[in-house]
């Protein structure tokens, strides 16, 4: 096994990665909202909707994951020609890939999930879908393009939902092609029937698609590494990472080596998409040049870190140092975040049941009024998110000479309080994009304001939160501090 420092530098290396993405693009869809009452047509509950979110699924998920980790990524799926294939296309662009790997085949529907959440839980999901192999036309698109988009690549990656895109043959012509090329191959799976993916250099199944496959029980650690070897010998496939949800994951490499790697998740709370993290590492790790079994311990780890956030969620390369250095993403040190970091935070609070809360400043040269405002904040919430004014920022409110500490000091400081949850620095002069967000429960500033003049408060009002104005402790203030700091002469 490597070390979790050897580990951690490994992940650096992602972003030498070329990745090649072939798979089923899905428009995952969330409608949140709220249940208080029964319908009186029918014994279902009703859901009073309140906001709701799309965003990249299927194969389109693995790209997320590869793009968060830091690889180039070139993607090529078959999409329908409707709304939500735009859609895809703009949470592409979004991410900085070429939405041109997107091929159009007006006979079918792009396909689209679509989650109802109430109070917490998911209620109900409905599919609207092509399920059926590629036409001959579409197919031929789709073959060709893919062997354009191997030149310069480091590994191919096929992700197959079962949707049709790798259908009919089409699995093994691309394996085909990038044996050709000499791109390794990983592939995660859908089916019993693995002959398909003959010449992979990598499936990764999880358990229950393992004993499927290979038409015996995975329960054990034995048996997973028996499901695992017949699966190998008899699919022609180089090696095994099984999934194993609570029990980790089981590594079969290319000779023959077993390698078993417990769980790493601190709380489980959605796997969804767990398998393609586990896909995208992997991806990154080989077109990095890192070794198998190093490059799956950094999976267990990533897979670690999403089944605890919401939704199909992505990693990020800074988390997942930062689990491998073995720090709890509760401590201080790993309280400053970006805003994606912070927005896959709150989220997966605000559905475990916490009350949000947001203030924000500049807090150059903390005192005991940035102190009791915060504490007071902290009351009014189960977590407290703080935006804190970059260096630019600071500058252009509070003039040339500001900040006298620099905006990493000024968020070390901030995050060692007990009060504080996050960290989140903005470069606006307002924090209003990042109240936008994050949408806080509860929105805290000082009673210098009013309702009427807090940044944000009309946001935060009009989906139903609340805004808080704390009392302020009298004869402090930075700018007062640093006056009389220069009137005593330095």
């Amino acid at each position: 096994m490597t070390s979790r420092s050897e580990l951690a530098a490994f992940v650096a290396a992602f972003g030498n990665a070329r990745v090649l993405c072939v798979g089923d693009a899905i428009l995952d869809h969330f409608i949140y909202g709220s249940v208080e009452r029964i319908s009186p047509e029918a014994p279902i509950p009703v859901l009073r909707i309140e906001r709701e979110d799309s965003m990249l699924g299927g194969a389109g998920n693995v790209v997320r994951n590869l793009v968060s980790l830091g690889a180039e990524v070139h993607f090529i799926s078959v999409v329908g020609d409707d709304p939500a294939a735009q859609q895809v296309r703009d949470l592409l662009s979004a991410l900085g890939v070429d939405e041109n790997g997107l091929k159009t085949d007006a006979s079918r529907r792009t396909s689209i999930k679509t989650r109802y959440v109430g109070a917490h839980q998911q209620m109900l999901r409905t599919d609207r879908e092509t399920v059926a192999p590629l036409p001959e036309e579409t197919r031929a698109t789709l073959v060709a393009a893919v062997r354009d988009g191997l030149a310069g690549c480091g590994v191919m990656v096929l992700s197959d939902y079962g949707k049709g895109v790798l259908e009919g043959g089409v699995a093994a012509e691309l394996i085909a092609l990038a044996q050709a090329a000499n791109c390794p191959v990983i592939v995660d799976p859908k089916g019993a029937d693995y002959t398909r993916y003959r010449g992979a250099t990598l499936v990764t199944p999880n358990r229950k698609e393992l004993s499927e496959a290979a038409g015996m029980p995975a329960n054990d650690d034995d048996a997973v590494v028996s499901a695992a070897q017949r699966l190998r010998d008899g699919c022609g496939v180089a090696a095994v990472l099984a999934t194993r949800s609570q029990d980790g994951m089981t590594l079969l490499d290319e000779g023959g080596g077993i390698h078993h790697l417990k769980a790493e998740a601190r709380d489980v709370f959605d796997v969804s998409g767990a398998g393609d993290t586990v896909v995208a590492t992997m991806a990154a790790a080989m077109g990095g040049g890192v070794p198998i079994l190093s490059g799956a311990e950094i999976a267990n780890a990533a897979a670690g870190i999403v089944v605890g956030k919401v939704g199909t969620a992505a990693v990020q390369a800074d988390d997942l140092v930062a689990a491998l250095h073995h720090r709890d993403l509760s401590d201080a040190e790993a309280r400053v975040v970006t805003l994606e970091t912070a927005s896959e935070r709150t989220a997966r609070w605000r559905a475990q049941g916490f009350k949000v809360g947001f203030t924000n400043g500049c807090f150059d040269l903390l005192h005991p009024g940035h102190v009791s405002l915060l504490k007071q904040a902290r009351g009014a919430c189960d977590r407290l998110v703080v935006g804190l004014n970059s260096d630019a920022s600071v500058k252009r409110l509070k003039g040339a000479e500001r900040p006298i500490q620099n905006e990493a000091a000024r968020a070390t400081v901030l995050s060692s309080l007990a009060s504080v949850d996050l960290v989140v620095i903005f470069g606006e002069d307002t924090p209003r994009e990042l109240i936008a967000a994050l949408t806080p429960d509860v929105l805290v500033k000082g009673a210098d304001y009013t309702v009427d003049t807090v940044v944000g408060a009309d946001i935060v009002q009009g989906y139903g939160g609340s805004i808080l104005l704390a009392d302020l402790e009298q004869g402090f203030s930075t700018t007062g501090t640093i006056s009389r700091i220069n009137s005593n002469g330095g």
